[in-house]
């Protein structure tokens, strides 16, 4: 069963209708109860960093999830701020992320790169894929997804990006580090693209 985490901030509903128009069996979880019949994870994001982690930790569900995925190894995508509290920490607040990907969320204005562009990054823009990568399955060349945000992941090892897009500097927006990933950008609102990463997501 894939369970969405619902903890108060994500559009739920927007994956709970892709998961029904793609017929595979999705609920909702909003405590430590519902999220046990879970092996996939969904842990969506919207908004910043701290907010959501504080979110996260109040809502009772954090304990349930590392055992889920550190212990039992629970697949789990986050998506968009959910995939950036799969880092260490965030430039965009103080308090620490769950640290399932070692790597930092940093600002797209603070680097030279990309910091006289429009904030923020908003649209569909194009994937570069790694090679084989099991997430893009069945995917044709470039794949393209919808984005908004003015914080991305820095991976600290190469190895666990995925694919990567390009806003001024060509920036880590897919994360993967075994059965733990991450997408910066919007399945959920990116057509058919996104329900094919959703659907290979369920079907690892």
């Amino acid at each position: 069963m894939i369970c969405v985490v619902d903890y108060g901030v994500g559009n739920i509903q927007a994956f709970m209708t892709m998961f029904k128009r793609l017929d595979l069996p999705a609920t909702r979880a909003q405590s430590a109860a519902d999220l046990a019949c879970a092996t996939r994870l969904i842990l969506p994001g919207v908004g910043a960093f701290d907010p959501a982690m504080r979110k996260l930790n109040q809502s009772g569900m954090r304990p349930a999830l590392e055992d889920l995925v550190l212990g039992q190894q629970v697949p789990v995508l986050g998506v968009c701020v959910g995939m950036q509290m799969l880092a260490t920490a965030s430039d965009e607040g103080v308090l620490p992320g769950l640290n399932w990907v070692p790597g930092r969320v940093r600002s797209f204005e603070s680097n030279p790169l990309a910091q006289k562009l429009p904030m923020p990054h908003m649209g569909w823009n194009d994937l570069a894929v790694k090679p084989d990568h099991r997430l893009f399955s069945g995917f044709e060349a470039d794949p393209r997804f919808y984005f908004l945000h003015s914080y991305y992941f820095d991976c600290d090892d190469d190895a666990d990006v995925a694919a990567t897009a390009e806003y001024g500097l060509n920036f880590d927006c897919v994360v993967s580090k075994g059965h733990i990933h991450g997408v910066q950008c919007h399945p959920e609102k990116s057509h058919h693209f996104g329900a094919q990463l959703l659907k290979n997501f369920a079907e690892l």
